[in-house]
């Protein structure tokens, strides 16, 4: 793994970052300049030409796709969802949750095959959702929401949803219950098209360091 020859990592904020650190630092990777109070967007990796970009967490893919960063860590919803021309190298392993279809409970519905003609899907995924339902040969009126999807069937918006979830209280705590899995999602580590073939040797080492961090962090979990 040659720190020598500049890469650059986009590294998502909010919920994935601390998970992102923790895999990054088992790889070999000093995280201490990125764990440090600062407003910077921007930082170096201590000893390395390496630096992180921090980012939300839609836009690493398009910071990977252009080439503003080599590598990114995203959740596999958002790859779904932007359909950026990125390389999905591996699977992260952290972040784990189900992206699934939920309707009211008190509706009685079990499959989605059981929602009315043209019924209306509140979600913060519209292309995901779309894909999904024509796949199975639904027709359904996709509502886009930036958040709080659980509340477009409570106030009469939608029929169903199709959002997150990690242990599906909250849907249990708005009257919805889930009736079908549209993907499982984790974090991705991705690379840019061009960064992928060109610093391809660096890239692979980091990815089998990252490998191995995880085989360990596995096996210890199991034991």
């Amino acid at each position: 793994m040659d720190k020598n020859i500049p890469l650059t990592i986009a590294i998502p904020k909010g919920r994935l970052q601390k998970y992102t650190m923790t895999i990054l630092e088992k790889g070999g990777i000093d995280c201490s300049a990125l764990k440090a109070p600062s407003r910077r967007l921007i930082i170096s990796v201590p000893g390395t030409k390496w630096r992180f970009l921090l980012s939300k967490p839609s836009d690493v893919p398009t910071y990977v796709e252009y080439g503003a960063a080599d590598l990114g860590v995203v959740g596999k919803d958002t790859l779904l969802e932007g359909g950026k021309d990125v390389a999905e190298l591996m699977d992260l392993k952290f972040g784990q949750c189900s992206l699934i279809v939920a309707v009211p409970e008190a509706s009685g519905i079990s499959d989605v095959k059981e929602l009315d003609f043209n019924s209306r899907v509140a979600t913060t995924f519209p292309f995901i959702t779309t894909e999904y339902f024509n796949r199975h040969g639904i027709q359904a009126e996709v509502v886009k929401l930036n958040g709080s999807v659980e509340l477009g069937p409570i106030v009469g918006l939608a029929d169903a949803i199709v959002d997150i979830t990690e242990t599906g209280t909250t849907l249990l705590e708005n009257g919805l219950i889930p009736i079908a899995e549209v993907a499982r999602v984790s974090a991705r580590l991705i690379a840019n098209q061009v960064s992928y073939k060109v610093k391809h040797t660096s890239i692979c080492q980091l990815m089998r360091r990252l490998q191995k961090a995880l085989q360990t962090q596995n096996a210890g979990q199991e034991g």
